[in-house]
């Protein structure tokens, strides 16, 4: 078992979070409360690391710091959680598929202002469909 402690400045460089995040995770309770020292410094476990990891791979998946919360809780005993597990994650994608759409929209649509700016001569459109665009 890894007993070691790593500094609040290890782990910020191994993990690339800034420090005001780790206290600010352990603020709001997305990290339990970082053993300290004798002299108050905070001493994260290879567990605090994995949980870390955890909230950072849910956070690129798109889920909120309120539902990695809940994902954090369901992770205890992920066999009684998972049906709610399963409706979180189906509608953080149906989140996302729409995202998705929304995007591969903005795409065309800017697509469409460059040809418009390459294919004119004179002043480039880009601007003024930019101002106007989506008020038909």
């Amino acid at each position: 078992m890894n007993n070691r402690r790593y500094k609040i400045s290890e782990v910020s460089a191994q993990l690339s979070l800034t420090q005001d995040t780790l206290r600010y995770y352990e603020k709001i309770g997305l990290l339990n409360t970082v053993e300290r020292s004798a002299s108050g410094i905070r001493q994260y476990t290879a567990g605090d690391i994995s949980r870390l990891r955890f909230i950072q791979r849910a956070q690129k998946m798109n889920f909120s710091l309120a539902e990695i919360s809940e994902l954090l809780t369901m992770r205890q005993d992920p066999q009684h959680a998972r049906d709610e597990v399963r409706l979180l994650t189906s509608t953080k994608l149906v989140e996302i598929e729409a995202r998705l759409e929304e995007l591969s929209s903005l795409r065309n649509e800017l697509q469409l202002l460059l040809n418009l700016c390459r294919n004119t001569k004179g002043d480039c459109p880009i601007i003024e469909n930019i101002e106007t665009a989506g008020m038909a």
